[in-house]
């Protein structure tokens, strides 16, 4: 198992999907952490602006660390998916067969011990402050249906505050560091050579 960490707009998505055809042989499975939210129904706009979805308790950590320990068993799991302009986790779920790998990607992925306790490789992507601002505000205008004031105002209040607090420390439980606004080939190349070291003879 793979763990990928890092903050909002650092790669950690765009590394974890490399990976996977680097990988492809060993038929990889990729879990984004956003697919684990919790619903959050019928909330108007105004309480979601104050909704904090920047720290670990928004996320469903019970069901993935359960989906998790399912996988490394060799057990098929039922992933989630999650609605980011409705908040709310939908009915439907996709069928997940355990692969050679998983890959595990999401700002908190090396915040839980228990998360951590699971992974192989724990990676942290490190990447400058603005350039994760100017990719998040892409994302959110093409994906999430934002505007650029609250893409803005939410970075502000809560993105780069809960980073700080809860995302750039855990850069400690990691194994490989890498740089998200580098050359993703190098990136790439430091997280296979931890995972060689893991199964290369000793001596």
């Amino acid at each position: 198992m793979i763990g990928i960490a890092g903050p909002s707009g650092s790669g950690k998505s765009v590394l974890a999907e490399r990976l996977a055809a680097e990988l492809r042989r060993a038929a990889p499975v990729v879990l984004p952490l956003d697919c684990y939210y919790r619903s959050l129904p019928g909330m108007s706009a105004g309480r979601f602006e104050a909704h904090n979805l920047d720290e670990p308790d928004a996320l469903d950590v019970e069901l993935l660390v359960r989906q998790l320990r399912a996988l490394a068993r060799g057990r098929a799991i039922e992933r989630p998916h999650y609605d980011y302009v409705a908040h709310v986790r939908l009915s439907e779920t996709t069928a997940v067969s355990p692969g050679g790998v998983v890959i595990v990607e999401g700002l908190f992925t090396l915040y839980w011990p228990a998360v951590r306790r699971l992974l192989h490789t724990r990676v942290y992507v490190d990447t400058a402050d603005g350039i994760c601002f100017e990719r998040r505000m892409a994302r959110d205008l093409r994906e999430r249906a934002c505007t650029p004031e609250e893409v803005r105002r939410r970075y502000e209040r809560t993105v780069r505050p809960m980073a700080e607090r809860y995302v750039l420390p855990t850069r400690a439980h990691a194994d490989v560091v890498v740089r998200g606004d580098g050359a993703l080939d190098a990136a790439v190349a430091a997280v296979l050579r931890h995972m060689d070291s893991l199964t290369a003879p000793e001596g």
